[in-house]
Parts: C-alpha cells; sequence; structure tokens
C-alpha cells in the first residue's frame, strides 16, 4: 500500500525525440489536487533530426540511451533528493543484481555502462514511486525509457507505474512550472479533449476521471504530421511548426489559390490532413520556381486550413455531447495562432465551457505531465500500485 496522499514522483519520459525527466511532489484528491514541481527538464534532439528531416527511431533510441542517465541524476540532484557532494555508497551491486541489471539493460549497452557506473554510487532517492510512459511513441525510444525504470526499480526497491502518454498531454493542463500561479482544479466533466501532436489527431470524451472514449481520430496524417511535411515541400527545415508559424505571421493573408479544408462536413468526428498536404505539394510545383511571397502566404494558408478543421471538429462535438470542459494538448497546441483562435471561438460560441490548454513549457513531451498521470492512477487505485503490462500501447486505454 502506497501513502497516495504525500508522494515524490520520479517520471521518465522518452516517447519521440525529447529526453525527460521530472521529479514531482504530490498530495491530495482530483478535486484538490496539489503538487510541486521539483525538478523539470528535458534533452531535446531537434539539432540531431533536423538534417534528415524528421525523427530517426535508430538515432532517437541511441541519444536516449546516452542522455537519460546524466538526465536523470541532474533532476535527482536539483531535486535535492541526492547530494551530487556525497560520498561513494559502495563499490559495486552484488553479482546477482548485477546479473539482473544487465538482463534488464541487455539491450542497451551504453545505458548499462552509466548505470553501472553511476546508480551504485548514490544514496536510493527517498521516491514513492517511478512512472515511465509505456506508449504511443517511437517503440525503439520507449522501451529505452521502460527498461531504465525497470533497472531502478529494480535496484532501488521502489514500484515501477507504466501509463499513457496521451493521457500525459490531458493532464498536462492541471500541471503549471511557475509557483505564483494556481494548479489547475475542479475540473467539471464531461471533458472533450483535443489532442493535437506529431503522431496523433484525436477528439477524447471524459465522463470522469481516467475515463477515455475516442470519438474522433485522423484517417492518414497527424496534425503535426503534415506541418512537417509541408513544411519539407515549402523547402523550410524540421521540425515544420514552427518555421510554418513563423512565416504565417508575416503573411497578408491573400494566398495564390485556397486550399481544401478535408472532412469538414463530413457526417463524423474524423480527421484527414493527407489530401490538404498533397494539395501544397500541386500548388507549389504550378507556381514553381516559388516566390518567398507565395511561400509565406501558402504558409499561412495551410496553416488557417488546418485551424478550420481543428474548430469545426470539435465545435460539433461539443454541440452533441456539451462538455464543461475542453482540454487542448499536444505538441501543436504551441502554435501561438491555433491557441488564440479556439479562445475566441469558444469565448463566443461557447461561453459555457471552460477551455484549458496547457503552459507552453507544458505543451511539448515532457515527464511532468507523465508524473501526474501516474499519481492519478495512484489514487485511483487507492494506494496500490495499478497493474499494468509495458505494451506500447499505440491508443489511449478505454473504458
Amino acid at each position: 500500500m502506497l501513502d497516495s496522499e504525500d508522494m515524490k514522483i520520479l517520471a521518465i519520459e522518452t516517447s519521440c525525440d525529447e529526453t525527460a525527466v521530472s521529479v514531482v511532489e504530490a498530495k491530495g484528491d482530483t478535486e484538490h489536487l496539489q503538487f510541486e514541481v521539483l525538478s523539470h527538464l528535458i534533452s531535446s534532439q531537434i539539432a540531431l533530426h533536423t538534417k534528415w528531416g524528421g525523427v530517426v527511431p535508430s538515432l532517437a533510441k541511441r541519444e536516449h540511451a546516452r542522455n537519460l542517465l546524466p538526465l536523470l541524476l541532474e533532476s535527482l540532484y536539483e531535486s535535492g533528493l541526492v547530494n551530487p557532494k556525497q560520498k561513494k555508497i559502495r563499490d559495486n551491486l552484488t553479482i546477482q543484481e548485477a546479473a539482473e541489471v544487465r538482463r534488464i539493460l541487455e539491450r542497451e549497452p551504453e545505458l548499462l555502462d552509466l548505470f553501472l557506473q553511476h546508480i551504485p554510487a548514490i544514496k536510493p532517492p527517498e521516491v514513492d514511486i517511478i512512472v515511465v510512459t509505456q506508449g504511443p511513441g517511437l517503440e525503439p525510444a520507449l522501451w529505452v525509457g521502460i527498461n531504465l525504470a525497470k533497472a531502478l526499480s529494480f535496484v532501488w526497491k521502489i514500484p515501477v507505474i507504466p501509463v499513457n502518454h496521451m493521457e500525459g498531454h490531458i493532464l498536462s493542463v492541471m500541471a503549471t512550472l511557475d509557483k505564483k500561479q494556481p494548479k489547475i482544479n475542479n475540473i467539471k466533466f464531461p471533458v472533450l479533449s483535443l489532442l493535437i501532436s506529431g503522431g496523433h489527431t484525436e477528439l477524447v470524451l471524459s465522463k470522469d476521471w481516467l475515463n477515455y472514449q475516442v470519438i474522433g481520430q485522423t484517417r492518414d496524417d497527424a496534425v503535426g504530421e503534415a506541418f512537417d511535411k509541408v513544411a519539407r515541400i515549402l523547402g523550410l527545415p524540421y521540425p515544420g511548426g514552427p518555421e510554418i508559424s513563423r512565416l504565417a505571421d508575416l503573411a497578408s493573408g491573400h494566398p495564390p489559390e485556397k486550399l481544401p479544408r478535408p472532412m469538414l462536413n463530413s457526417n463524423d468526428f474524423d480527421f484527414s490532413f493527407s489530401g490538404l498536404k498533397t494539395a501544397v505539394l500541386y500548388l507549389v510545383k504550378k507556381l514553381s520556381p516559388l516566390s518567398q511571397i507565395n511561400r509565406v502566404e501558402i504558409a499561412r494558408e495551410f496553416q488557417q486550413a488546418v485551424i478550420d478543421v481543428l474548430i469545426t471538429k470539435t465545435g460539433r462535438a461539443i454541440q452533441k455531447y456539451h462538455p464543461h470542459t475542453l482540454v487542448i494538448g499536444g505538441g501543436v497546441v504551441a502554435n501561438k495562432d491555433l491557441r488564440e483562435k479556439f479562445g475566441e471561438v469558444i469565448k463566443e460560441h461557447f461561453p459555457t465551457v471552460r477551455l484549458l490548454v496547457p503552459d507552453l513549457s507544458l505543451s511539448t513531451d515532457n515527464a511532468t505531465m507523465i508524473a501526474l498521470a501516474g499519481y492519478l492512477r495512484v489514487q485511483a487505485a487507492e494506494g496500490q500500485v495499478p497493474t499494468n503490462d509495458f505494451a506500447a500501447h499505440g491508443t489511449l486505454p478505454l473504458s
């Protein structure tokens, strides 16, 4: 039995190209959640993947293996759970312990070497649970974080809880790194969540905590993926989202041609962005050689087309399911125009719906949101360690 009223949580996130570790102290129930972020660290691999025009899974796995242990140690030092000046605790693990750690990390030789070099040298931190992303994501990348969590759990005798990455994005709206700002509490159900990231575009209905029903999803490209592909067509570097947003701010709003709004009027809540990407490709070929003015105007028109589809589909879902709260989560939420236009539409057309959007610092992949998901899982299990496996699930858990 865990004391879920006051917990220190170590969280690990390696679902894609950002290595993240957080330490969070949490207490209280879902109505009066109190927490403090003691450490929130992210190591980005963007510079590495930029020259390839996208994330290369094998390279992402390698970088996680290289960066995860140093980031973990820095997080433990920063949170005060480990004193970096303390003397070495012991020379090594026992033969049996070392053999088990080698078995757990046999596919991560670089991480294994770092683990054996550093972990036996520090005092086990006063952590109640280790929470790790189990999926969805890039499987080679995910397993680096999962295997480290397993090894730490074995050596430190601390339970490990795997959680869903997309659940983390939903719960990210409850967190803040600004100690002067109040935490988000008193969330009213039903909650409608629009999840938009490099790999996912989903509308999820929640009638209670940790209860999810996917009511709509992309049939092809996710929003973030479409941004990256269109950026490549326009000759912009990876990642495409920030680059398209930057150009869109320079546009006058007079595109050479209006782009389609795919599935805007379909009788469901699904999305499709592959055709929009193809329309951009045909337009660029038609206008070749592409002038800088056309590039700027196409970027703005593409971004507006995406926002129009997202707002229209979400608005129809609000009309059908009557949620009290709308959550927008995932890396694409960092887009300034999208945040502003959703705010305007909700205020004008759905004034009784509370719109929650994560802080910019928590919109991209991070371990703090994973810590919150783990804490709520323990709350729901009334202090018991939730039973789960380490499969890299591709969708939210439905209940």
